[in-house]
């Protein structure tokens, strides 16, 4: 979809169409969750701090999110693909893959199903989409962002590889912005760069991913369409408007955190053994610590034990460092005939501050 929430609250209130306007909290911390068209003329983007959004566009419109609303129509999108395939694969609210090889209406050319479904999206909801058609996903994903807004692309077989030799690097799946430096530094701008490198140098400078990078680069994408999603994690997480400073504070949005995760769980009736905390710090620096139980993690008396000896864990090895975010996330889902042991892990992590988000 194009520009999905901002598109949805243009639909229903007129006032905002044609106009920039960033769906998200206007806050000091708040950031942009998606920007209109309008407001990406301006620099504004997705993942953005609020405040560098107004700075770029004075005239920014913030409108806060209706996420039960976005969900609507996420369903109501769905159902229209589910006239045409099963084979559904979703990437968030408003993106999917599609299996049309064989489709219910028998339509011969992949291309000729999106376009209907493109116009079914325009009539149904007043909405535009863009779709991408090619053999694979990488492709795919890529010919759906290659001529937003409302486009439609199509990445035929024979004509593939020549269109990734001429694919700047940072438009490949999974290449970020740090990944896309460390190639640039090796020599590798696009495509056809990237082909020039053998296997075992790109997994040697680019771990498991090297492998993914070796295949897209020549066309190679064998992962299928999975239409059943299995949940693997159940998280919530907050940034504070003022840094946690006191332990107390800390201790009171650590329980009101546990009470929304219990809360999600239950909707979700997810069950899961591996509980991790996340703290990020008024530096930016991230740190996550992890508890993995012999029993399901699902209630408050389950779950806020462990959080507050994670928590206090924590904030004595790191010197009651102001807290900026704090956020909780139950994992490891149970499986049948599946052993457990207690288990803590912690992990650093490197935070970037404002990645790219693109929709």
């Amino acid at each position: 979809m194009d520009q999905f929430f901002a598109a949805v609250e243009q639909r229903d209130n007129p006032e905002l169409r044609e106009r920039p306007v960033a769906v998200g909290y206007d806050g000091p911390r708040g950031v942009v969750s998606t920007a209109s068209y309008e407001a990406r003329r301006f620099g504004v983007h997705s993942a953005q701090a609020m405040v560098t959004a107004k700075r770029l566009c004075p005239q920014l419109i913030v409108v806060p999110g209706h996420y039960e609303k976005y969900k609507e129509v996420s369903a109501q999108i769905r159902n229209i693909f589910l006239d045409y395939t099963d084979l559904i694969e979703p990437l968030s609210l408003d993106e999917a893959f599609l299996d049309v090889t064989t489709n219910k209406r028998d339509i011969c050319l992949a291309v000729d199903v999106a376009r209907e479904i493109k116009e079914r999206i325009r009539e149904e909801t007043q909405l535009t989409a863009s779709a991408g058609v090619s053999y694979c996903k990488f492709l795919a994903k890529v010919a759906s962002d290659w001529r937003k807004p409302n486009g439609l692309c199509t990445i035929h077989p024979d004509r593939a590889l020549d269109f990734i030799a001429h694919l700047d690097i940072e438009r490949f799946w999974g290449v970020g912005p740090k990944t896309a430096q460390r190639m640039h530094q090796i020599g590798i701008h696009d495509g056809y760069t990237l082909r020039q490198y053998s296997r075992d140098y790109l997994t040697k400078h680019f771990g498991k991913a090297g492998n993914l990078f070796y295949d897209f680069a020549r066309g190679i994408d064998e992962r299928p369409v999975v239409a059943d999603y299995v949940r693997k994690s159940v998280s919530c997480e907050h940034t504070f408007a003022k840094d946690l400073v006191r332990r107390s504070d800390t201790i009171i949005e650590l329980y009101h955190t546990v009470l929304e995760l219990v809360d999600r769980l239950a909707r979700a009736n997810f069950k899961g053994h591996t509980l991790t905390l996340k703290i990020k710090f008024h530096n930016f620096t991230q740190i996550t610590r992890s508890h993995t139980a012999e029993q399901i993690l699902q209630s408050k008396n389950d779950i806020l034990p462990r959080a507050k000896q994670l928590l206090n864990e924590v904030i004595t090895e790191h010197n009651n460092r102001p807290i900026r975010l704090l956020g909780l996330s139950v994992s490891n889902p149970e499986e049948e005939g599946q052993t457990r042991h207690e288990v803590w892990i912690e992990q650093e992590l490197e935070f970037k501050p404002w990645p790219i988000g693109a929709d």
